[in-house]
């Protein structure tokens, strides 16, 4: 491979990086929605017309649906009592109105590193910004009608402790006139898993048939939603092995069709699965322990997205009852918890909820090995500085070749200017001459673009697994830098904090000139490395060559702080290797990598 596709396999890299700080600076933009838009009086004309949001219903008609009678309570609804949620780890309470999940915050994150940043909030009531809830209920298949099932503005009664924690779950009961009394247990773990146990007991004389659901319900796009092209936000399931990640935009597609509630896509889960909404970091999801049917609507009248899983008919007779299990997890997507979910409780391919990309053949164990290295260092930024050496270490056998065939490039620059001048304008006679001393020194030009090659994917994946992990979230280092996952906070504008000027707002275009001093650093690194490099002969290309370092310390200086640092860390390893590569092959650079040839070896290179 010749200096030109070498040239070409570095400009397709770096229109790559282009497009992805072009995605980063300047995301499409983001469609105007009010969350927070109460109900009003079109609700009766949206459930006439199929888009109001229907608690998931099912006749005996194949694919067929049937809509309740009950609408979403609207904000002036007389607020009723409510059940506190106190654990290790989460806060909240549960709506007795509807018996609805819908409050729920999480004592161990904060909405950012500020003073005042209060509790990351995962469900939210009807009445706040961006509504988003779980719910419960029966739909009748024989022996009962709608109107004898509990709807989302029933008020329930609570029996025993009215405080959910790990050790005392809570119950709520509703008796209808038809001698059904039906029971809801709702119990939690120490981390962010719920278990519902929905229990009907029959006291009339006839025999009933229903089957259970669960719902979560997200009134509008969430306002924080990043809208990353690297960043799926929205639905995830996973239906009996198979994962389906839709965006938002995506399910705006999933109306109701001509019936009224029935849903353009529909699962039937044979085995296992489980169904919800992902965020950022935050994740909803129910988690049957049956078959069950998956279902993902979207309801234009009041832009409500919803999911819900219905589980097979359970048969009551006169005096008996029946109960139905339900898991719903609903917190933080932390790899170990939502590990140990799926590996000890059964919860099939759990961990795939955390967005691992196309490269997850690489992001996984790099992530399992980063989250081994910080379980033993205690700090994310050190951590990457371990794993970018093992990589490195890993990687050498294959690199040491393409080391050592730049430093014989290098040495044989002199003749390779002799050619050029010899062969003129004539490329035809400058290739097989090149190619004729390739052949005579046995080198072989292509190993040079090996480094790179490499280089792709491994960037890529870590720049996958720092801005996705919540790990990375809040992680500090050292000095100034507090978020790993966030851009160096120093700006050279104000001489790193020196000059009582503010530092540009991140989303401003001047945040790509107020370097930081990381970014800066990997300037200098990358130049340092590029001067081991035989340089180009043709000047253009040497002018190419020369400015790339400044050019990708511009764009990368508002990437994630530790992808940064991964790079320089990369960048002063791969010096080190080279810089001892070139001394054995007889070359002494010094410290800037200017390099001169040892006299015993210019003796032999001159025939003395």
């Amino acid at each position: 491979m010749d200096d030109q596709n070498k040239n070409l396999i570095l400009a397709t890299v770096l229109s790559f990086i282009v497009i992805v700080v072009w995605f980063l600076l300047f995301p499409p933009p983001e469609r105007v929605d009010d969350p927070n838009a109460p109900a009003t009086g079109e609700t009766a004309q949206s459930q006439a017309d199929g888009t109001a949001p229907m608690t998931p219903g099912a006749d005996t008609r194949e694919g067929a649906s049937v809509p309740s009678d009950a609408a979403p309570a609207s904000a002036d609804t007389e607020e009723a009592p409510r059940l506190g949620i106190d654990t290790p780890r989460l806060a909240g309470s549960i709506n007795l109105r509807g018996g609805r999940i819908d409050d729920l915050k999480l004592k161990d994150y904060l909405t950012s590193l500020d003073a005042d940043a209060t509790r990351v909030t995962v469900l939210r009531p009807e009445d706040q910004r961006d509504p988003f809830y779980a719910l419960y209920g029966w739909i009748p298949v024989s022996g009962a009608d709608a109107g004898a099932m509990p709807a989302e503005d029933t008020v329930w009664s609570v029996e025993g402790t009215p405080t959910l924690t790990p050790e005392t779950p809570v119950t709520m009961t509703w008796e209808n006139d038809a001698g059904l009394i039906f029971r809801r247990t709702v119990g939690i773990d120490t981390d962010y898993m719920f278990t519902v146990r929905q229990t009907v007991e029959n006291t009339g004389e006839n025999p009933v048939a229903l089957r259970p659901y669960s719902v979560l319900r997200r009134h509008g796009i969430p306002s924080d939603l990043k809208k990353f092209f690297v960043l799926h936000e929205g639905l995830i399931r996973m239906s009996d092995g198979e994962l389906q990640e839709e965006s938002y935009g995506n399910l705006e597609d999933f109306d109701v069709d001509g019936r009224e509630g029935v849903p353009a896509e529909r699962i039937e889960v044979q085995e296992s699965g489980w169904t919800g909404f992902t965020d950022h970091y935050w994740m909803s999801t129910i988690i049957p322990d049956t078959a069950f049917r998956s279902t993902a609507k979207y309801f234009p009248g009041r832009s409500i997205f919803q999911t819900d899983a219905v589980l097979p008919a359970v048969e009551i007779a006169p005096g008996a009852s029946a109960s139905v299990d339900t898991r719903l997890f609903a917190g933080a997507k932390e790899w170990e918890t939502i590990k140990e979910y799926q590996n000890d409780h059964g919860v099939t391919r759990f961990l795939d909820a955390i967005d691992w990309g196309w490269f997850f053949f690489l992001t996984k164990p790099i992530f399992a090995v980063l989250h081994w290295l910080n379980s033993h260092i205690g700090n994310m930024g050190w951590s990457i500085i371990a794993l970018t050496v093992l990589l490195k270490m890993v990687l050498f056998p294959l690199a040491y070749k393409s080391y050592a065939s730049m430093a014989k490039m290098r040495e044989l620059q002199p003749e390779m200017e002799k050619i050029k001048e010899r062969a003129g304008d004539d490329r035809q006679k400058l290739q097989k001459e090149m190619m004729e001393l390739y052949k005579k020194e046995k080198v072989n030009p292509a190993s040079g673009c090996l480094p790179i090659l490499l280089q792709i994917p491994i960037f890529f994946s870590l720049y996958k697994v720092i801005f996705v992990t919540l790990e990375l979230r809040h992680a500090p280092w050292i000095g100034w830098i507090h978020d790993l996952s966030a851009p160096d906070p120093s700006s050279i504008l104000n001489l790193f904090g020196l000059l009582p000027i503010a530092t540009p707002d991140p989303d401003s275009f001047l945040a790509i000139i107020s370097l930081g001093v990381l970014p800066i650093l990997l300037g200098v690194s990358m130049w340092l490395q590029q001067k081991l490099n035989p340089a180009p002969t043709d000047p253009t290309q040497q002018m190419i060559f020369a400015w790339m370092p400044w050019v990708f310390m511009f764009m990368l200086g508002t990437f994630a702080s530790g992808l940064v640092l991964y790079w320089i860390t990369n960048n002063v390893i791969t010096f080190m290797q080279q810089y001892a590569i070139m001394r054995s092959h007889g070359f002494k650079p010094d410290v800037f990598g200017n390099i001169r040839k040892s006299l015993t070896r210019k003796k032999k290179a001159e025939g003395k």
